[in-house]
């Protein structure tokens, strides 16, 4: 019934996602069963902090002896299993993660941090910062110590959120956020935004939004792009991302599940409203 409905609804429409194709399969399969024409846009990369991550993270485990892992996205999952593989510390790594209470912030998170052969102990149903903090209120953990790999371009939301449920909280910056370099990639998308015939953009992180807007002022005016921005739907994954949003002055709406999924369905609502 689902799959019937949303063919009809989305029928012809171009809907854009700040992703790179490799991580947009799951919304580009969505699209494509609804006949709507998916556009992934690589908005953003990601620049590892190098070798030091594998060892800086150890030294943590075992200075802080934390009793919570929490990963907050499979990127910083891949990065860190990734160099420690590269480097011939993957066990090593594999076994401080796998000796304390692991939590993740969503489905994806979790099958990724399966392949590298850790078990997840922990995942909230609302797959945001948010979500992690109210799981660790239900799970009784004031006192604990936490210890998270993430971006650098973070915010301290989940630290300070933690901190006031009474959970200790070790921060590591695995790598950088910057927009993306090669843009031809982006030409397609270019092409049919200025003939108005791209109807909505989801943007999937704040990062992402910065990097959008960085590599779409370098062709257009920001007052243009501004104007042209406010005749598509625009989607944002979370109010994370919704904050960074809110500083260009567009219109938009917030997903209530903050996932790819639960995202396009508010994309599929907005056009057909």
């Amino acid at each position: 019934v689902r799959y019937y409905r949303l063919e009809i609804m989305l029928d012809g429409k171009t809907i854009a996602i700040t992703r790179s194709k490799d991580d947009a399969s799951e919304f580009i399969s969505l699209a494509e069963e609804n006949n709507a024409t998916p556009i992934p846009l690589p908005t953003i990369e990601l620049v590892s902090k190098g070798e030091k991550i594998v060892d800086e993270f150890l030294n943590l485990i075992e200075s802080e002896h934390p009793d919570y892992s929490v990963f907050l996205s499979s990127k910083a999952v891949k990065i860190l299993f990734d160099t420690a593989q590269n480097i011939g510390n993957f066990e090593k790594l594999q076994l401080a993660v796998a000796n304390s209470i692991v939590m993740s912030v969503g489905p994806k998170t979790t099958a990724t941090l399966n392949t590298y052969g850790i078990k997840v102990n922990h995942e909230p149903k609302n797959n945001s910062s948010v979500g992690v903090g109210e799981e660790f209120s239900q799970i009784h953990a004031v006192g604990k110590k936490v210890i998270i790999p993430r971006s650098g371009a973070s915010n301290s939301f989940l630290k300070e959120l933690l901190n006031k449920i009474g959970i200790n909280v070790v921060e590591i910056h695995l790598y950088d956020v910057c927009a993306f370099r090669d843009t031809t990639q982006w030409n397609g998308f270019r092409e049919l935004f200025s003939q108005n015939k791209v109807d909505g953009v989801i943007f999937t992180s704040a990062s992402s939004v910065r990097g959008f807007f960085e590599i779409m002022q370098k062709d257009y005016e920001k007052s243009d792009l501004i104007n042209h921005l406010s005749k598509l739907s625009l989607v944002c994954i979370g109010p994370f991302t919704s904050e960074e949003l809110k500083k260009f002055d567009v219109s938009y709406v917030v997903s209530e599940i903050h996932t790819v999924v639960g995202a396009f369905d508010t994309m599929k609502n907005t056009l057909t409203a």
